[in-house]
């Protein structure tokens, strides 16, 4: 099966490119930028991912995070992901950036998008793999500043396809940034947002609101079976994160998870990796630990596949061609 998966062709929808960031790379970014962090090797980089929930991911995140400074660190970031996603099957891959996260440190917003792009390209051009660009808002930011860093964005509209929504949820409902995705939609952005991971299933609602293509993690959809319905009768994706779920202690064990469930009842659900660098795996692994703690056949796996391409924000015939490859797999 492992063998199966890793040959077996995939798409990945809910990824962050800032949690990408492997320790050793932190690392020898922070000594060429002259930043200091409270670690000094590896070892004590990994020891302190142990989170008791989503917020204390979040701070070593942003920690992290500060050590991208120039476009070249964005490009190294992004190329290191790219490279991943070839050695482990991933095709096609609609990659988060959150702008303010930097830009609140000074750092241009052009530096990160010219980095972060410069490695896309580069990945279509000798590695075949097609990618989009998702700018997050953070959602426990203002309203106000989130609309600032939107009208920022439009100078890069044909860099970003979508806007989505992400951080902390707890305290920060979707519905606080209605005005924003309403912008964001008559600017022509695609749109995706985060909710169902701590917030309940009021706050999958209000992204729906919102006028989402589809819900980031969205596992909390259970806790209303109408919703539920809704969603599989629209097939209206969920970009799931196993690992992510794990780690952060939304499941308790791996076989609490909802995936499997939701997938034999029809629902659109994907796998994907969040934060790799910071959970434990990335694409491979995602799908290892759902396979086995749920016994899924190989067509149960080429189904979250296939959900994907359907999901992802690619030309029909882009996804057609996708969809063969993953029929012979």
């Amino acid at each position: 099966m492992k063998e199966f998966i890793a040959k077996l062709p995939k798409v990945e929808l809910h990824l962050h490119i800032e949690g990408t960031l492997e320790p050793q790379m932190m690392l020898e970014l922070a000594q060429k930028n002259h930043i200091s962090l409270p670690y000094h090797n590896i070892a004590e980089v990994q020891n302190a991912y142990s989170f008791k929930d989503l917020q204390s991911f979040l701070d070593l995140y942003y920690l992290g995070a500060s050590v991208l400074r120039t476009q070249e660190d964005f490009y190294k970031l992004t190329w290191a992901y790219m490279l991943k996603c070839y050695e482990e099957g991933v095709l096609h891959t609609e990659i988060f950036f959150d702008p303010q996260t930097h830009t609140m440190r000074g750092i241009a917003l052009q530096e990160v998008i010219l980095g972060i792009t410069q490695a896309l390209r580069q990945a279509k051009r000798e590695l075949g793999i097609s990618s989009h660009l998702i700018a997050c808002i953070l959602r426990h930011l203002s309203l106000e500043e989130g609309m600032q860093t939107l009208k920022e964005l439009l100078a890069f509209k044909e860099e970003i396809i979508g806007i989505g929504l992400d951080s902390s949820e707890v305290g920060n409902p979707p519905s606080k940034f209605q005005e924003l995705f309403t912008q964001a939609k008559k600017e022509g952005f695609l749109l995706v947002a985060h909710a169902g991971e701590e917030g309940g299933a009021e706050y999958i609602k209000e992204v729906l609101d919102l006028g989402v293509e589809r819900i980031d993690h969205g596992v909390k959809c259970e806790e209303d079976k109408e919703l539920v319905k809704f969603l599989i009768a629209r097939r209206i994706p969920l970009t799931m994160c196993p690992l992510s779920n794990l780690k952060l202690k939304v499941f308790q064990a791996i076989e609490e998870h909802n995936l499997a469930r939701l997938l034999k009842q029809g629902a659109c659900v994907t796998i994907n990796s969040d934060d790799p660098a910071y959970f434990g795996g990335y694409m491979n692994a995602n799908f290892e630990v759902i396979a086995e703690a749920f016994k899924l056949s190989r067509e149960d796996l080429k189904q979250l596949s296939l959900n994907a391409i359907n999901a992802s924000f690619l030309s029909k015939e882009q996804k057609e061609v996708l969809r063969q490859k993953v029929q012979n797999a």
